[in-house]
């Protein structure tokens, strides 16, 4: 929340190349928050292979928007972050056992 709050103030503007890279730092940023918190991941690795959508009417970009007919890149993001955990999760028990 407070990520979005500082990305939101009008004092910080955006980079100039951010279209070109928002979602790439969206991305890592989810990753990496996953891959650190167990609790976390255990939870989105337990929606199995549902749509995960971010239910918001004020973002047609990261979300459903408004209409519903939003691009939902958060919701894309974080099913794609699922496939990759999953996996690893996978990849990690075929070693060890």
């Amino acid at each position: 929340m407070r990520a979005g709050e500082l990305g939101r103030a009008p004092s910080k503007p955006l980079r100039r190349d951010w279209d070109r890279v928002k979602d790439d730092v969206m991305r890592r940023a989810v990753a990496t928050k996953f891959r650190a918190r167990a609790d976390i991941r255990d939870i989105l690795l337990s929606t199995a292979d549902e749509e995960i959508v971010e239910d918001t009417t004020t973002d047609h970009y990261w979300g459903r928007g408004r209409t519903g007919t939003g691009k939902n890149m958060l919701g894309r993001i974080l099913m794609r972050t699922r496939n990759q955990l999953r996996a690893e999760v996978q990849g990690s028990r075929d070693r060890s056992g």
